[in-house]
């Protein structure tokens, strides 16, 4: 499937597995830009990098993946839905009032999420904070990744857990910014500037093009905490 809205490239098809459970959530309503932009993010990490599948949602070596931008949730769903962490029939009804999809995702109610999330500025703090939890128990395998909108960069909470981590060279967090130029503060450089000037490792990438996004999701040293700022159109 192509979309033909303004809200993605319309030569750019949606990842195949994903289409049709993201049929099932639009029914009825139309999707915003907030679904397109990260959609393809959502589905290298779920397909190709992340270390979690419907039966190690509560292992302790799993790897943690937080949706700081809780209103994406749509495109989230049917990921979930496309690697069966959620039945495929819990789409038909999302946001109803006996659902439990909701329209931020809810860490109680659904299988694999990791926080619920919809107050934009917390899901870095978190993931830092993940990531120390797992570093005090020793686990260097699991990887903590964190997707965030660059609007989000317009909190201050977001500064200073990129400088904590930073200083404290978390290495098993990844950040992903979905840049999409929305963000009220610029940073001479680009987005990766503001974490680069405190330590981090950083690749900005075509936030639709999917091997792209696997090299850099998987191009952290090992050393330092990493960010990947996944590039979508104005308005996405």
């Amino acid at each position: 499937m192509t979309t033909t809205t303004a809200t993605r490239p319309p030569d750019r098809a949606l990842p195949g597995p994903v289409t049709a459970p993201l049929e099932r959530v639009r029914a009825g309503r139309e999707l915003g830009p907030n679904v397109y932009s990260t959609i393809d993010v959502l589905w290298v990490l779920y397909d190709r990098v992340l270390r979690v599948t419907p039966a190690t949602v509560d292992d302790p070596d799993r790897d943690r993946f937080l949706l700081s931008k809780g209103h994406a949730v749509a495109g989230y769903y049917a990921v979930l839905a496309a690697k069966d962490f959620v039945p495929v029939d819990w789409l038909d009804d999302q946001g109803g009032p006996d659902s439990r999809l909701g329209d931020h995702p809810d860490r109680l109610r659904v299988p694999g999420v990791e926080i619920g999330s919809g107050s934009l500025g917390h899901g870095l703090g978190l993931g830092v904070g993940t990531a120390l939890g797992l570093r005090a128990q020793r686990r260097t395998d699991p990887r903590v990744y964190v997707l965030l909108g660059d609007a989000e960069l317009d909190e201050g909470s977001n500064h200073e857990a990129i400088a904590y981590a930073g200083a404290t060279a978390l290495a098993g967090l990844t950040a992903i910014v979905v840049d999409n130029s929305s963000a009220s503060h610029g940073w001479p450089g680009g987005v990766a500037s503001r974490f680069t000037v405190n330590g981090w490792t950083a690749a900005t990438v075509d936030g639709h093009h999917p091997d792209a996004l696997h090299a850099a999701l998987t191009g952290h040293d090992g050393h330092r905490p990493h960010l990947v700022v996944a590039v979508v159109g104005s308005g996405q």
